[in-house]
C-alpha cells in the first residue's frame, strides 16, 4: 500500500472511530462505572470483533451480507435485541459503590465487547464498501488486509482508550446514588437508542 493511500485510509479510520456508536457507548459506560482497566477489556473485545469483521470481508462474505436481505435482517435483529437487552440491564442496574469490576464481570466485559461489534451488520457492510477502495490489484491482498486491519485496530484502540480515560476521570463525580442512577439511565437509554437505530437501518 502506497504511503499516500495509507494516509487516506488512516484519515478514514479516524473519522470512523470518532463517530459515536455502540462501542463508544460501552467504553464510556464501563470506564465511568469501573475505571480504565475494566474498560480496556471491553475495548479488547471490540477489536477482536473488528478483526473478525475484516476476516469476513476478506473471505468475501461481506458482499454476501450486503446483497442478502435475509442474512442482513437476521443479524440486524440479533444485534438490535442484544443492544436493547444491554440497555435494559444498565437502566435497571442498582447503584452501588464505584470500584473495580469483579473478576466474573471483567470476563463478561470482553465477551460483551465482541458481541456489540460483531452483531452490527451495518458496520460489516460499511467496512465492506470502504476497504476495497484501498486494495490495489497486483499487490499482495493479504498483506494489504493486514496493514488495513492493523491500522483500524490501532486507531480504534487509541480513540476508545481516550473515551475510557475521559470517562474514568469523571468517576469521582459519580459517587452519589442519585448520580449513579442518572448515569445508568443515560447509558441504558443510549444502548436502547443504538439498538433502535440498528433495527431501523438497511443494507443500502
Amino acid at each position: 500500500m502506497d504511503g499516500h493511500l495509507w494516509l487516506a485510509f488512516l484519515a478514514a479510520s479516524i473519522i470512523i472511530s470518532l463517530t459515536p456508536g455502540p462501542g463508544a457507548v460501552m467504553t464510556l459506560s464501563v470506564g465511568a462505572q469501573h475505571g480504565f482497566a475494566a474498560a480496556a477489556r471491553a475495548i479488547a473485545g471490540l477489536q477482536l470483533a473488528l478483526l473478525i469483521q475484516l476476516a469476513i470481508i476478506g473471505a468475501g462474505l461481506g458482499a454476501v451480507l450486503a446483497a442478502s436481505a435475509t442474512a442482513f435482517l437476521v443479524l440486524k435483529v440479533v444485534g438490535a435485541l442484544y443492544l436493547v437487552w444491554l440497555g435494559i440491564q444498565k437502566w435497571r442496574a442498582v447503584p452501588h459503590g464505584l470500584g473495580s469490576a469483579p473478576l466474573a464481570r471483567r470476563q463478561r466485559l470482553f465477551t460483551s465487547g465482541v458481541l456489540v461489534n460483531l452483531t452490527n451488520p451495518k458496520a460489516i457492510v460499511f467496512i465492506a464498501a470502504l476497504v476495497p477502495q484501498f486494495i490495489r490489484p497486483g499487490g499482495s491482498e493479504w498483506l494489504q488486509f493486514t496493514i488495513i486491519g492493523a491500522t483500524m485496530v490501532a486507531v480504534d484502540v487509541v480513540v476508545m482508550s481516550c473515551y475510557a480515560g475521559l470517562a474514568a476521570r469523571i468517576r469521582p463525580w459519580l459517587a452519589s446514588v442519585r448520580v449513579q442512577r442518572m448515569q445508568n439511565r443515560l447509558f441504558g437509554g443510549l444502548f436502547i437508542g443504538a439498538g433502535a437505530a440498528l433495527a431501523a437501518s438497511s443494507n443500502r
